[in-house]
């Protein structure tokens, strides 16, 4: 038998070697091929992979997923019942501490709903009928809280008064809540809880969350319209929105701007739709109501953007304050939070691809407002309310990204020590927010709720009789409202101390009620003949406030006058900016003057 020479042997067994490690090559290959295959993003991924970098927009989704055991995969952040239960209670502490702020709550809001309550209280020029510049509809809105709650308290008109601030502190809850709940969704838990405590604790959204306002109810619309436009509903954050301007307050339109326009953008037809809808509908509804109170077909709305906008306006007739009044306003309300809220912008080329384009949307309005308000020379801290909430988020966004400063770009992962400086700045920051927050509530209730404590009083002392008259003088535009006025007080009288403005005269049934135009009624904020009470003789009580002044006041006569209750009052003029603004332990009570608030009572003859 033919046998083959020994390096034919050699080169046949290389070659089955050679043929046996390329199978295997193959295989391995193969086997690679499939375990890439099978890690490899299936399509619709990467057609959403590919979508979410291009665009700018940014989930807590993306963040990298921490690989305990004991987590789940999807951090589906905070849920609604810990927002719900946090502003509740913080919302219903306002509610039964909140001073009143502006006179114009009380003589425009909180008298006409009393009006329609119970056929009695005070009545402005912009509620004549010649002018008619205030919507009845808004009024009534709050009047199906306030009519069950008057039948189920009867002649305890304070409980009323009261049942409908809780009524706006739910309001506030469920939009600000919702705003939450929104944040944690769309960027984590972290950013959500610090937006939480903010709109818990922060003065401005404490005092404005429970104010009767216009203002105040856009403030509750823009953080709900903010919510749902997070929540990817651009249809319904635009019925909102018009909710917000036609309900609440018309020059709100400026700050509801953003969302509405990028909503559209995103769905032009919902969007378009959904908003000339409400708007239809609550523009009818206005006008009709308006029809009903007024008495002749006019639109409140209209007569109001009239009268500021293309009738000149003639706001600086109720004074005017300086271009940097809403800096300082706004650091008094939220201090350091205002602040960093202001230096969003900054943060933003860091952090922009967490933050646009959608949280920048839902931000810019406080630049926008704050900017335009600035410009007018009426100014009120009312005027800011629609973007307090928005003033909490942007600063939980700027602590937010403290770290992603000293992040190195190649290994964002890498902690250094800078960045752990930067996390443990966050919580010191927060708490630093809070307490400060804190500060300027306690010493605003504490300074300043003299009032309506006071009016409180007027219960125990019904054995004069009825019939009594109650005087005011200086202290008009600190009325609480004829909620505190029990029904054996015939007439509230004002008594002329100086002010040469335009007074509020109670609602004249004779002429028509709502209907009416009297004539000393005007539009130049000019007193009127007949405002003031001349016979003084017919007070039964007196309110007023005894301040260290050389000036006597009418209550020091102790021969035709009796202290029936006292309490103190917190000198503005006397006391120094920071110690009466922010309460310092020890500091508060040495530091600020303080005046007496009086209820006196005649001494019978």
């Amino acid at each position: 038998m033919f046998k083959p020479p020994r390096h034919h042997q050699l080169t046949a067994k290389k070659q089955k070697q050679s043929r046996k490690f390329s199978l295997e090559t193959t295989e391995v290959s193969r086997t690679m091929a499939l375990a890439t295959r099978q890690r490899r993003t299936p399509p619709t991924d990467l057609l959403t992979t590919s979508s979410s970098s291009s665009s700018s927009s940014y989930t807590k989704l993306d963040k990298p997923k921490k690989s305990d055991a004991g987590q789940d995969e999807v951090d589906r952040g905070l849920g609604w019942l810990l927002p719900l239960i946090s502003l509740g209670m913080l919302r219903y502490m306002s509610s039964t501490t909140n001073i009143i702020h502006d006179c114009d709550e009380v003589f425009n809001y909180w008298e006409p709903l009393h009006y329609l309550l119970f056929k009695s209280g005070f009545q402005t020029w912009e509620y004549s009928s010649q002018f008619a510049l205030r919507s009845y509809l808004y009024i009534i809105f709050h009047k199906l809280i306030a009519s069950p709650a008057s039948w189920w308290f009867g002649e305890e008109k304070v409980r009323v008064f009261y049942a409908v601030r809780i009524f706006l502190g739910l309001i506030s809850t469920a939009a600000d809540a919702a705003l939450v709940v929104a944040l944690s969704r769309k960027y984590g838990k972290r950013l959500a809880s610090y937006a939480l405590a903010m709109l818990c604790l922060t003065s401005g959204c404490f005092f404005a969350s429970t104010s009767f306002l216009p203002s105040s109810f856009s403030m509750y619309a823009m953080s709900l319209s903010s919510a749902l436009f997070l929540f990817e509903k651009p249809a319904m954050a635009v019925a909102i929105a018009a909710t917000g301007v036609i309900l609440g307050w018309p020059f709100s339109i400026l700050a509801f701007l953003p969302i509405t326009i990028y909503s559209l953008v995103k769905r032009f037809k919902e969007a378009f739709l959904s908003g000339l809808i409400s708007s239809l509908a609550l523009l009818v509804l206005s006008l009709v109501f308006d029809y009903y109170y007024y008495g002749k077909w006019t639109s409140s709305v209209l007569n109001l953007l009239v009268y500021n906008v293309l009738g000149g306006g003639e706001s600086h007739l109720y004074g005017t304050e300086g271009p940097l009044y809403y800096l300082k306003n706004g650091f008094n309300n939220f201090n350091f939070c205002f602040l960093l809220a202001l230096l969003f912008l900054v943060v933003l080329p860091v952090a922009r691809k967490k933050y646009q384009p959608d949280l920048l949307v839902v931000i810019s309005p406080i630049y926008i407002w704050i900017g335009f308000m600035s410009l007018q020379s009426h100014k009120e801290e009312r005027f800011l309310y629609p973007i307090y909430p928005l003033i909490c988020v942007a600063a939980s966004a700027v602590i937010e990204s403290f770290p992603d400063f000293f992040r190195d770009k190649h290994d964002p992962r890498n902690p250094s020590v800078l960045v752990k400086v930067a996390k443990f700045l966050r919580p010191v920051i927060l708490g630093l927010i809070l307490c400060v927050s804190h500060s300027r509530t306690f010493s605003l209730i504490h300074g300043y709720s003299a009032p309506l404590e006071i009016y409180k009083h007027f219960e125990h002392h019904d054995d004069v009789g009825t019939g009594s008259v109650v005087c005011v003088g200086s202290e008009w535009h600190r009325f609480p409202s004829s909620f505190f006025i029990p029904d054996y007080v015939a007439q509230v009288q004002w008594i002329d101390d100086g002010f040469r403005g335009l007074l509020p005269f109670p609602f004249n049934s004779t002429l028509g009620g709502t209907s009416a135009a009297p004539p000393y009624f005007n539009n130049k904020n000019k007193a009127s003949d007949g405002q003031y009470l001349q016979d003084l003789e017919k007070c039964t009580f007196l309110v007023e406030l005894q301040l260290q002044r050389p000036v006597l006041s009418r209550g020091s006569d102790l021969s035709k006058w009796e202290v029936v209750a006292a309490l103190p009052y917190l000198d503005r003029e006397m006391s120094p900016p920071l110690y009466r603004s922010f309460f310092i332990p020890h500091l508060w009570l040495q530091k600020n003057v303080f005046g007496l608030y009086k209820l006196l009572k005649r001494i019978p003859k």
